[in-house]
């Protein structure tokens, strides 16, 4: 392991590795209580997107790399050693797969009821509605056990996310499922030449198709979720079994690249990344519009609310302007 591959690891999975959980997070940042030292408001923040982290209450901040010999008071050599010895589930934008024989049990698959899941879900703008396509997943890996959002694809493999964890267990393959039961799946081992009436929408990750769920309320076909842009191939396999392709992929260099490919295979599918054009993907599409409706929301409950105050004070005032005008009248 080298410097660039240490600072490619996720900070969030190291802190939790290390015990230090979040107190308040959203899709740009995590804030924790300083892990170098007590202290009563948290002033450490990690910046996701970047995966850099900056300790406010003692202006410094940096890399994965410098995080670890902060942490172990060690050298650059130390922080690789220490690392090199760990087998960190996930790699910051990268997922990392525990293949077959690993140091891992999977403990328990259950229905959604993890109160920190049902939050991350809703702050990724997820509500019950999609809780049919996914599972609570208990597993333990180096004698620590964590939880997380659990999809499964095509190969009984799962891919795995939480707020701070990113992962996948078992075989790595695509997830090919109905969003209606009369949609007619096809799986992956199908292909038929352009079948009519067949429908799919294509996704790069779990958590958009989930978003689409979320959102449509007339589509009927198949979800098609690659899970790893390395798919793609698999993808274009089974994407031969549909007449209709619709592409939900990601406004990033790979998800251009993946749509690209596969309008170049099927001239006759239809991009549709161009509806969140302003958004790396359709989940953070989703989320943007949930804020945006809470915010219309609470403005339309102040201009309600202070319509209901005039209105208020004007019937107060009429009144008042009533009761001089009697008293005038009987003085009279």
């Amino acid at each position: 392991m080298n410097c660039k591959q240490l600072n490619s690891i996720g900070l969030e999975e190291v802190l939790a590795f290390l015990g230090h959980l979040p107190t308040r997070q959203n899709e740009k940042e995590a804030w924790y209580i300083s892990p170098f030292g007590p202290e009563s408001h948290a002033s450490f923040k990690v910046d996701r997107p970047k995966n850099l982290w900056y300790l406010f209450s003692e202006g410094t901040g940096g890399t994965t790399t410098d995080f670890i010999q902060k942490y172990f008071q060690t050298s650059v050599k130390g922080a690789l050693e220490w690392t090199s010895g760990k087998n960190f589930s996930s790699f910051h934008q990268q997922t990392k797969t525990l293949k077959s024989n690993p140091n891992y049990r999977i403990d328990r698959i259950t229905d959604i009821s993890h109160p920190n899941l049902l939050s991350y879900l809703h702050d990724r703008g997820l509500s019950e509605k999609v809780y049919p396509f996914i599972k609570e997943l208990w597993f333990t890996t180096n004698n620590k056990q964590f939880y997380a959002v659990g999809f499964k694809n095509n190969s009984e493999g799962w891919e795995l996310r939480n707020a701070f964890y990113k992962g996948a267990l078992l075989k790595k393959d695509i997830s090919l499922l109905p969003f209606f039961s009369n949609a007619g799946s096809i799986r992956g081992n199908e292909t038929g030449n352009n079948i009519p009436n067949r429908k799919v929408a294509v996704f790069e990750g779990f958590t958009d198709a989930l978003s689409f769920i979320e959102m449509q309320k007339s589509f009927e076909g198949d979800l098609l979720v690659l899970n790893s842009t390395a798919m793609l191939k698999k993808t274009l396999m089974v994407l031969d079994s549909y007449s209709e392709i619709s592409l939900f992929l990601d406004n990033d260099p790979k998800g251009r690249e993946c749509t690209e490919h596969i309008l170049k295979v099927y001239p006759h599918a239809k991009d549709f990344s161009h509806l969140y054009s302003d958004h790396k993907d359709l989940n953070q599409y989703l989320i943007a519009k949930r804020q945006q409706h809470a915010h219309d929301t609470i403005n339309t409950q102040i201009t309600t609310a202070a319509k209901n105050g005039h209105a208020e004070k004007q019937e107060s005032c009429k009144e008042e302007t009533n009761r001089i005008k009697k008293g005038m009248r009987r003085r009279m």
